[in-house]
């Protein structure tokens, strides 16, 4: 409970790359998944994409606010915003976002 309440994710970040990786190497059954996915990212500030591509990589929102210099709050704000603008339930959900527009990519660095 402590762990979703902070904002982080549930699973562990090598549990969440296992399960991307599988994702990305089945074929998807629609063929126009990546495009409405690219279009989505038109909504999202180029700040809102940044937060995008590091909950795709696994950090938490300490992570994201130590890496951008703003507070944990912010962090969880900008966070809750993408979650909005993409209609996404949960974490998981935003780093298949982030794979399927192409912000990340397997094997990148964490």
């Amino acid at each position: 409970m402590r762990i979703i309440h902070a904002g982080d994710a549930l699973l562990s970040p090598a549990a969440t790359r296992a399960l991307i990786a599988r994702y990305i190497a089945t074929p998807h059954a629609h063929p126009h998944t990546a495009t409405r996915a690219t279009a989505s990212l038109e909504t999202l500030t180029p700040r809102e994409q940044e937060i995008l591509r590091l909950v795709g990589r696994g950090h938490t929102n300490d992570d994201i606010a130590a890496e951008l210099v703003i507070s944990p709050h912010t962090a969880k704000t900008h966070v809750s915003r993408v979650m909005t603008k993409l209609s996404a339930h949960d974490r998981a959900q935003l780093v298949i976002h982030a794979y399927e527009t192409g912000l990340i990519t397997p094997g990148q660095n964490v």
